[in-house]
């Protein structure tokens, strides 16, 4: 499946997961969260806390802190246990989509409450830049944005529902990206409304 590309080497797919494939994939999410629990990171430096809470499955998780900075490490920085592995489902979607002969390393997981947003930001903390990044959106819509290699090029705003995929390869896989919003109410998908947004990369080439 192709799917829409709206800028070079970006990818929409839109409803790519069906409703018993998105219930199916929130159950083996949950069971991700109740080995590696839910937590809010904090930025570099100013100690900041993010909006999102977060997770990770798979070999290598994505964290921040105030000292370490942006970085993956293969343990929860709160339990110090491994990570759990990544979903045999998102295992398959990267197989089908992403384009690339290694498998994912890692897998991000945000939860997003009616408040929470990501600023502008481009994924960059892996040694391997030729692989992909491919994100799940589940739950509650969002308003998505992306823009160029630069800070501060021209970007252009989709509104993510549940079930969404979409792929940052080729040109796009540096460009900055974020999400401005949620749209409370817009999915019945999670018991008590949010996002999901699930985040497959690949760490090392």
């Amino acid at each position: 499946m192709t799917g829409h590309e709206l800028i070079p080497g970006f990818r929409y797919l839109p409803g790519h997961f069906d409703r018993a494939a998105q219930e199916a994939l929130v159950g083996e999410i949950r069971a991700v969260a109740a080995a590696a629990p839910l937590y809010v990171p904090v930025m570099p430096r100013s100690g900041q806390p993010m909006s999102v809470r977060m997770t990770n499955c798979g070999a290598l998780g994505w964290v921040t802190d105030r000292d370490g900075g942006y970085r993956y490490q293969d343990r929860h920085p709160v339990t110090g246990r491994p990570w759990p592995p990544i979903p045999a489902s998102l295992m398959r979607l990267w197989a089908e989509v992403s384009g690339y002969p290694k498998p994912p390393q890692a897998c991000l997981v945000n939860f997003y409450d009616a408040t929470a947003k990501m600023g502008l930001h481009q994924d960059r903390d892996e040694s391997d830049l030729e692989a992909p990044v491919v994100s799940v959106s589940l739950g509650d819509q969002c308003l998505f944005r992306i823009g160029g290699t630069a800070r501060k090029a021209p970007t252009r705003s989709l509104r993510l529902s549940s079930g969404d995929v979409v792929v940052l390869g080729g040109e796009s896989r540096l460009s900055f990206h974020g999400v401005d919003r949620i749209y409370p109410g817009t999915s019945t998908l999670l018991r008590d409304g949010g996002r999901i947004n699930l985040t497959l990369r690949r760490v090392d080439p």
